[in-house]
């Protein structure tokens, strides 16, 4: 992968859009989880809109006000914007609604490309959960609006899902191995 102009400044724009943010109740800059994705999806593509979609996959859900549609349609093109809005949830208070609709669409509606910037971004989320797990135990559940067994099904979900999309690859994989931990750990 060439760390291009353009891949640079999707760096740098994730970082300053989410700079202001931590993941829960680590204290950890959200930035790490932005990039830990395009990471992930360097391992299995080298398709440049997927990588930045990859780094931008939660500004317009978490940020918006920071780095909209429009600027990140203005920088990175047509295709980048779509890729991101593939994976933005909709607004609910049910965590529940949210999940099964977000599910339904990637199952049905998103792009394949959206799919695996999906799977890899529930696979560093459920890496962080795993490792935060380790280290302070049952408490890590009170973080989260859905307990240790939603959780579960969350990410099996997700695994399911990607795997019918996508079929086998290396994040699948992966992902498959920290939901069988997930399991073993409930």
């Amino acid at each position: 992968m060439d760390l291009s102009p353009r891949l640079r400044r999707a760096l740098n724009i994730a970082a300053v859009a989410h700079r202001d943010q931590v993941r829960k109740g680590s204290g950890i800059p959200y930035v790490s989880h932005v990039y830990a994705v395009m990471f992930l999806l360097s391992q299995v593509t080298d398709d440049e809109d997927v990588l930045i979609a990859g780094l931008l996959h939660d500004t317009l859900e978490d940020v918006p006000e920071k780095y909209n549609a429009v600027q990140m349609e203005q920088d990175f093109g047509v295709r980048v914007r779509e890729l991101v809005e593939d994976l933005t949830k909709i607004e609910h208070p049910s965590w529940q609604v949210r999940a099964d609709a977000y599910i339904e669409h990637l199952e049905f509606h998103a792009s394949k490309e959206a799919v695996l910037i999906s799977t890899a971004d529930k696979l560093h989320n459920l890496m962080s959960i795993l490792d935060d797990f380790d280290e302070i135990g049952e408490h890590l559940w009170q973080r989260f609006n859905a307990g240790k067994k939603q959780q579960l099904w969350w990410y099996t979900e997700i695994l399911r899902v990607s795997t019918v999309r996508l079929g086998e690859n290396q994040l699948n994989k992966q992902l498959g191995e920290s939901v069988e931990k997930l399991k073993k750990s409930a």
